[in-house]
């Protein structure tokens, strides 16, 4: 939602900046402040909705036992956008003031010569070419922003699941080890129940074959 109202608002920056060359058209300056004027009040919408949010995500922070580490990821998110709003504001100041400056020049060379007017044609020319570099310099940056966290994002995931594997596993090994040993066990306890039945059968059979005692003497008289 943030990428499509940032390319939103840098797609109509480039259309009031696209409509500047043209001076002579007496409309144009004023359209253009009522439209900065529009996406002002936009952004300051924009910037109460995203707030009234952040709040109601801070007071259920305080309901988690990790409150710190809640409410510094909102904050997070909060600064982020609420940075790019700040930069679509600053974006809009400096339109406005070329706006006034354009049409500063545009009252003077009413009263100057031909060629003062082509100067200043021309400078309104490069002032706007510069200004939308500027648009599209910006538009790459938020571009290669966007790429670089979900990079940053696929290596964090890349990482979470290769340390779950790693876990798993050591689990499995763990598990492993622990079946290894119980049936370690169980084997032992089967001879040593074997041996003791051997010995016990041995027993019983030298019992059985020892010789009966002899009978004592009679007394002799």
């Amino acid at each position: 939602m943030k990428k499509i109202a940032a390319a939103c608002f840098l797609a109509t920056l480039g259309a009031l900046a696209g409509a500047q060359p043209a001076a002579q058209q007496p409309a144009a300056p004023a359209e253009a402040p009522r439209s900065i004027d529009a996406e002002r009040a936009r952004i300051s919408a924009e910037r109460a909705r995203l707030e009234a949010g952040f709040l109601a995500e801070d007071a259920e922070c305080y309901k988690k036992f990790a409150v710190n580490s809640c409410l510094g990821k909102v904050n997070e998110r909060r600064r982020e956008v609420m940075g790019d709003l700040r930069r679509q504001e600053i974006l809009l100041n400096d339109e406005e003031r070329r706006i006034r400056g354009a049409e500063q020049i545009r009252k003077t060379e009413e009263k100057a010569s031909p060629e003062n007017q082509q100067e200043a044609a021309d400078r309104r020319a490069k002032a706007a070419a510069d200004y939308q570099s500027r648009l599209e310099r910006e538009k790459k940056k938020d571009e290669d922003r966007a790429a670089a966290k979900a990079a940053e994002q696929g290596n964090s995931d890349a990482s979470a699941a290769r340390l779950k594997g790693s876990q798993e596993k050591s689990q499995a090994r763990v598990g492993k080890q622990a079946t290894a040993a119980e049936e370690a066990k169980k084997y032992n306890d089967r001879v040593k129940e074997a041996q003791e039945r051997k010995a016990q059968h041995e027993s019983d059979r030298l019992k059985q074959a020892k010789p009966p005692a002899k009978s004592l003497p009679l007394p002799q008289n």
